[in-house]
Order: structure tokens, then sequence, then C-alpha cells
């Protein structure tokens, strides 16, 4: 079912998110997009370029993005897709978004591009790696993290027809495809991408394609054989899939472009507490800021390259035995 192998073409999320705005617009004329003087960059210029009526560019206000959304977006009948930096979205704007789009339920799809470290140059000013743990807090917000552009235009429809709000975590680098073009999403449900013995290994984003890719570097330099999950909905998390890995396994660790506190690793740890509670290694962006690099050197530099993470799978191994 899976297409990835170390050689796999390279997928552009964000060409797609603004490819698939416009065929969503097709076919809803109330359907609205905002941005705040980013479009170029979100490519939701795509959509404003195609029907400029239904396209709100803010400036730079993104307080304001959210509270026009969510005008926009009161009857309830109309969905509104709003996008920036996540650093901006997300950071500058979330007591507007946990006030009018979570307690008031309305199907406003907030999609952040730009996320994590790989930001690169842009430095820790605009890395935002604390995104997931704060739009996972707010009640009703569903957290989507794509691994690549295939499976992001199925999350795309399927957060358009479902009612309420989500929030869409997108990489501003292309990384390698991982899913065919007839993949199936559900929300809340993940995939095993590579089953496995020895370990279980969960990543989301960009580290899907690096959790495989170490997973092969275990077995053929250590003989490890790891699972692979990729639950793509952080929330919800599908924690009876993790928790029968792990009860296979008896071991998991957590990968993600994203802060160790309160990202993807916690919202494993909190699943598996009660349903299958193993030894667990985190690993991700440790308690501090990012810096300017370029996407793959400040990779290196958080080790979470493939050879990396490989290493550091193994000594979690060694240690816990």
């Amino acid at each position: 079912m899976f297409l990835y192998t170390k050689d796999a073409p390279k997928g552009d999320l964000r060409k797609v998110y603004g490819e698939t705005l416009v065929q969503l617009g097709e076919k809803d004329p109330k359907m609205c997009v905002l941005d705040a003087d980013l479009s170029t960059s979100t490519k939701t210029a795509m959509f404003g370029n195609k029907f400029p009526e239904r396209f709100f560019n803010v400036g730079i206000d993104e307080q304001n993005l959210i509270g026009v959304a969510s005008g926009l977006a009161y009857d309830k009948d109309r969905v509104v897709f709003a996008s920036s930096f996540s650093m901006f979205l997300t950071g500058r704007a979330w007591e507007i978004i946990r006030q009018h789009v979570g307690y008031n339920e309305l199907p406003v799809k907030l999609v952040a591009t730009h996320t994590g470290i790989t930001v690169g140059p842009d430095g820790a000013s605009h890395q935002m790696n604390e995104d997931m743990a704060i739009m996972r807090a707010i009640p009703n917000m569903r957290v989507i993290v794509p691994a690549d552009s295939n499976i992001l235009k199925k999350i795309l429809y399927k957060v358009y027809e479902t009612p309420g709000p989500f929030y869409v975590r997108l990489t501003r680098e292309k990384f390698p495809i991982v899913y065919p073009e007839d993949v199936e999403f559900e929300i809340g449900k993940g995939f095993v991408l590579k089953e496995g013995k020895d370990i279980t290994i969960v990543a989301v984003g960009l580290m899907v394609s690096h959790a495989l890719d170490a997973a092969t570097i275990l077995k053929e330099k250590y003989g490890i054989d790891a699972e692979v999950i990729d639950p793509v909905s952080v929330k919800p998390i599908d924690a009876d899939l993790i928790a029968e890995s792990a009860k296979k396994t008896g071991k998991v660790v957590t990968i993600e472009e994203h802060s160790t506190i309160g990202g993807l690793g916690d919202a494993v740890l909190e699943a598996l507490s009660t349903k299958a509670p193993v030894p667990t290694m985190k690993i991700g962006i440790p308690d501090t800021y990012g810096e300017s690099g370029t996407a793959q050197e400040l990779l290196r530099k958080f080790e979470l390259m493939p050879d990396q993470l490989a290493e550091r799978i193994y000594k979690f191994l060694q240690k816990v035995g």
C-alpha cells in the first residue's frame, strides 16, 4: 500500500494545499479563504486569483484574521480556511482562536505553514515548535499533521466535510512521498507503515520518512525489527492502534519536529498510561529555541536525521533491555 522508499520523490505540501483550496472552492460557492499578508508563501494566493470575491487578505494582523474568519463562519453553513505561518497563526492569535473558534465550534479550518525548525534561515523568531501543544489543549480543536502531499489532499477534503474547527500543520520543506494517491484518511485513525516486533516508533509529519529510514538502519546495523506508525491525527490520536503495537513490542519511541513538551510524545504517553504502559522515549526539539541554518543543518543539530535517530533508539533499547 505504501510507496515510500529511500529514493522516493518529494512532495510540496504548500502547493497541494493551494491547489486543493481551488478544487474545494469550485464545488462550494460559499467557501472563503483568508490570509495575513503571506498568501504567496502559504499558496492561498491560488484561491485568491481564482475567487477574488471570496478571498480576504487582512494584512499583518493575525488576531483580526481569526476574528474575520469567525464572523464569516458564524452561520456554520460556510466553511472558512485561514492560513499564515504557524508562529503567527497559532502564537499571536491563540486567545482569539480559543474564544471564538474553539468555544463556538465554528467551521474554521486553520492551516499553518512554516512549522518547526525546518523553517531554517528565518531563525528562532519564526520556528514554531510549540504549536501542537497549545492547539491540542483547546477544547473542540482537532490537530492533524500530514506526512506527505498525497495524504494532505485527503486530509483537506475530510477537514472540509467535517463540522467544527481543525488545525493542520504543514512544513515549508519538501519531503518524500510516503502514501499512494488513493490513500483513505479517517480522523483519529493511524497507519502501520512497517510491521516489527522489537520496538514501536510513532512519528508524524516530515519525521515519518526519517522514522522509516531509521527503521531500515536499525535492521541492517543492529538486527532490530522496528514497527513504524503514523497516527496522522495527533488529536484525536489512535490510542488503540498505538497500544496494540506497544503490547506487541513492549517499547515505544516517539519522533516529532516539535518540542518534546506537549506534542506527539505526550499525546502518546497519555494514551499508553491507561492502555499499555511500557518504557517510552520522546525524541524531538528539547526545551530550547531554534536557530538560523538550513533545514538539514538544523535537523542534524537536533539529532533528527535517520542515522542519529537509529543510534538514539539503539541506546534506548540497550538501557531498558
